[in-house]
């Protein structure tokens, strides 16, 4: 049995046929989708293993004023970046690449894992701005972290102590937040973008378009030759509005004082400069802020990230009578109102203070006129309970207030004004009669920031001419930012005779009748109205230990010169300063450089000759000693400079 040949089955044989049939036809499959149909992608793989794509950083363009002096300029620098276009294993080499570019291990290990799910050709950008050791460590470790490589990147320069930080703003690198908004979808991570102020509102403008180079590497990932290169396109500049003189008077002028100053020339809306106190430096998110260095900001109680100009919702205190004394007189009620202040009033079962109660003294007669550059209380009490809240709040709302003015800066609020129908829809309660008393003095409910008063005196003193403000010259502007939903200029209505009374009473509030003698500027025809805004009521102030101290009134000024059709508009906003005086001697400042430089721009006369013919007379003492002068005149002939230097060539630190 053991001798007998077994044969194979022939269902056997032909079964292990079709296998090994199946598997070689398997493999030949597999071979062609290989070399065939797949060759395209794995040619592409390959030629990826062996040429290297390293981007080439666009420099942000400059941000220039209206003068086309450099406000914020770039500088060159180093930038380490991690490559992951090859096979290596990133974070095996984490700790010594931490170690070379002083980072924390565990901070390069995040960001390893955190860029695991994008795609490989995107690098991952590790430290900005490193130092000469740190670029040399890079250098040297070519062959043992070919991964590692560096590029030149164009930094931020911006002026130094926060000069114009809050206009400007500052960029950062884009979140993964901001990625997941319709806005910055077509961004990648590691895109450096305008995170506030211009840097934001026209970071498409000034962003420019990164390009590439790309280099054959060996098996090691060392560069040995270079193919092309895709130049970067640079982003386009950007010339605002201000002017760099004046923006330093308003810094000057404010110096280290809480508030906020904005300058506008309320012809055309142009932002001529705006200061915000206090500050921060925006060189210190030019590279990348520190954990400790933003909360640090955050959490200050003085909010230096806040642009009061734009953002501080305050009580405009007597800066409001203005728009009071226009209601009232269009109105056809403060024309013939006189009223007799004995240091208070009682309305509606309340006894209302005049502020002239706390130098023991009263205003005693008042009419419209007196009671504008007096800033009597009383007064705008009863012209309050005359014209009552909802006649207040129509000609407050059409000057501006309680609604954004659509100024091209980011973040900017609304402000307040109060109304029957605002308290009904926001509080669910009726409007009492006595709380239109407060409303009167720009007290109560109301709450307005710096651009938006700015704003409304500038139309009340132009007669009536409403603008939108801006900072970007319009044509930088158009057809690039979507325009606000504001009207360029919108024409309100105000009698002449009104405008006249108005603005004539405003003139004399930097006068010694006024209650801003000491901001009284010789030889330039100044108005404005001053203001004092508590910031808590005074049986607050009572109950809080230090109460007076801690919780000073807030002063305000409102500015133009001249008194009608203006050519500029100040506002400032002194936090803490009590007394309106004190915001208008600031204010002053602004509109003594302002005008100082107007006078110190070549004529169109002196522009068509090196000299000018001008005529004068005078008085001399006549001959012979005789007690009376004399009247003479001339004319002459003078030189005159073809051209003068501007006040400054650069902002702080730019130079």
């Amino acid at each position: 049995m053991f001798g007998r040949d077994e044969k194979v089955s022939p269902v056997r044989l032909t079964a292990v046929q079709y296998i090994v049939l199946g598997i070689f036809l398997v493999l030949a499959y597999g071979l062609w989708r290989l070399q065939v149909m797949q060759s395209d992608m794995y040619a592409s793989l390959a030629e990826k293993n062996r040429v290297r794509n390293v981007p080439i950083l666009a420099p942000r363009g400059k941000i220039l004023d209206r003068e086309g002096r450099i406000i914020v300029d770039n500088y060159p620098s180093f930038t380490a970046l991690l490559l992951r276009d090859s096979s290596r294993d990133l974070s095996a080499d984490a700790d010594l690449i931490s170690q070379g570019l002083h980072l924390d291990a565990k901070d390069v290990k995040d960001r390893i894992r955190h860029f695991a799910s994008m795609p490989q050709y995107q690098p991952i950008y590790l430290k900005d701005d490193i130092t000469p050791d740190e670029l040399a460590f890079v250098e040297s470790h070519r062959n043992e972290l070919p991964e590692l490589d560096t590029i030149v990147a164009h930094r931020r320069l911006y002026p130094r102590n926060g000069f114009m930080a809050h206009l400007i703003g500052y960029v950062g690198e884009v979140s993964e937040e901001m990625l997941n908004q319709p806005r910055w979808e077509f961004y990648n991570p590691g895109d450096v973008v305008g995170k506030s102020g211009v840097e934001l509102e026209y970071n498409q403008i000034l962003m420019g378009k990164n390009g590439s180079r790309r280099a054959v590497v060996n098996s090691r990932g060392r560069e040995v030759e270079r193919l092309d290169e895709t130049p970067a396109e640079s982003g386009r500049q950007l010339k605002l509005t201000v002017d760099l003189d004046l923006q330093i008077a308003a810094e000057q002028a404010l110096g280290d004082k809480n508030g906020a100053i904005v300058a506008m020339d309320p012809r055309n809306g142009e932002i001529l400069a705006m200061v915000s106190r206090p500050t921060f430096d925006p060189n210190d998110f030019a590279v990348r802020v520190s954990r400790d260095q933003w909360s640090k900001l955050v959490n200050d109680d003085d909010h230096p990230l806040l642009n009061k100009a734009i953002q501080a919702q305050l009580a405009p205190g007597s800066t409001f009578k203005i728009i009071m004394a226009t209601a009232g007189m269009q109105e056809g009620i403060a024309q013939d109102m006189h009223v007799i202040c004995n240091g208070g009033a009682t309305f509606y079962g309340r006894y209302f203070k005049c502020w002239v109660t706390a130098e023991h003294r009263s205003h005693g007669l008042v009419d419209i006129s007196k009671a504008i550059y007096q800033s009597c209380d009383v007064f705008f009490y009863t012209l309050a309970e005359k014209l009552g809240i909802d006649r207040i709040a129509k000609y407050a709302t059409m000057f501006g207030l309680g609604q954004k003015t659509g100024i091209d800066l980011p973040q900017e609020v609304s402000g307040v004004m109060p109304s029957e129908e605002w308290k009904l829809r926001n509080f669910k309660q009726k409007w009492y009669a006595g709380e239109t008393i407060s409303v009167g003095i720009g007290q109560g409910a109301v709450a307005v920031t710096p651009i938006q008063l700015a704003r409304a005196i500038g139309a009340i003193s132009s007669g009536g001419m409403l603008v939108r403000p801006h900072v970007a010259s319009p044509s930088d502007y158009q057809g690039n930012v979507v325009p606000a939903n504001v009207p360029e200029r919108t024409q309100i209505p105000i009698d002449p005779n009104n405008w006249t009374i108005i603005t004539d009473a405003m003139a004399n509030v930097p006068s010694p009748l006024g209650t801003a003698g000491s901001a009284h500027l010789q030889g330039i025809d100044f108005a404005g109205k001053t203001g004092s805004a508590q910031t808590v009521s005074n049986a607050l102030k009572a109950k809080t230990a230090n109460g007076k101290s801690k919780y000073k009134d807030n002063a305000w000024f409102v500015g133009v010169t001249p008194r009608r059709n203006p050519e500029i508009v100040v506002a400032v906003l002194f936090e803490g300063g009590e007394h309106g005086q004190f915001a208008a001697r600031i204010a002053a400042q602004v509109v003594k450089a302002y005008v100082e430089k107007q006078r110190r721009q070549p004529t169109k006369v002196a522009e068509k000759s090196k000299k000018v013919e001008i005529g004068a007379v005078w008085n001399s003492e006549s001959p012979g000693g005789e007690d009376q002068d004399r009247l003479q005149g001339g004319h002459f002939s003078i030189d005159v400079a073809k051209q003068r230097l501007p006040l400054a060539v650069a902002a702080p630190g730019v130079q």
